[in-house]
């Protein structure tokens, strides 16, 4: 009640809330076992909130995740957000020794005769990201990672256009490569 009354999130609240739906995909804590759904612990809790908004809204098309954020409200995603951006992620782990090595070309490198930036710019060596400007991607599951980025590339996913604009400069190769290396990052 004291946070509802001072407009500070409740991540108790965000518990409650997480474990009556998201925890079904998202893992408990916000760590996803299912490769296909992004693991949510520790990430930033602006990233999470603004993505909760797009979803709902429909500017990030997904019906599954339209559906469940339209039943939130803002103090409920900032509550969520809080909750899972104070958990501990489980750590991810790279499987192609040969992709990774690419992978971390790109991620640290990225392709100057490709005006490619390195990821690493933006989601900080080690992955953690800059939080309230770009999310933490260590750790996450290979494939989530990989689909996010095809959809960027692709013209599915439109709510970050400097994405749409990186994603567009890397083969399917070099998405699995950065995919499989950010799994392991720590």
């Amino acid at each position: 009640m004291a946070a509802a009354a001072t407009g500070k999130p409740d991540p108790a609240a965000g518990e409650a809330r997480f474990g009556t739906v998201c925890v079904a995909c998202h893992g408990q804590g916000g760590n996803s076992g299912t490769p296909a759904n992004p693991k949510l612990a520790a990430q930033h809790q602006a990233y999470i909130v603004k993505q909760l908004v797009e979803f709902k809204s429909g500017k990030r098309p997904n019906p599954i995740m339209q559906g469940f954020a339209s039943q939130l409200t803002e103090a409920d995603m900032k509550n969520i957000a809080a909750y899972v951006g104070a958990q501990k992620a489980s750590p991810g782990f790279a499987k192609d020794k040969e992709l990774v090595s690419l992978g971390e070309k790109i991620y640290r490198g990225g392709n100057q005769s490709r005006q490619l930036p390195a990821c690493a710019g933006c989601h900080s060596p080690n992955g953690a990201g800059i939080p309230a400007q770009y999310p933490r991607l260590s750790g996450q599951h290979a494939d989530y990672t990989a689909s996010q980025l095809v959809a960027f590339r692709d013209g599915i996913r439109k709510n970050s256009p400097q994405m749409a604009q990186i994603a567009a400069k890397l083969n399917d190769r070099e998405i699995r490569a950065v995919a499989d290396y950010i799994a392991g990052l720590r």
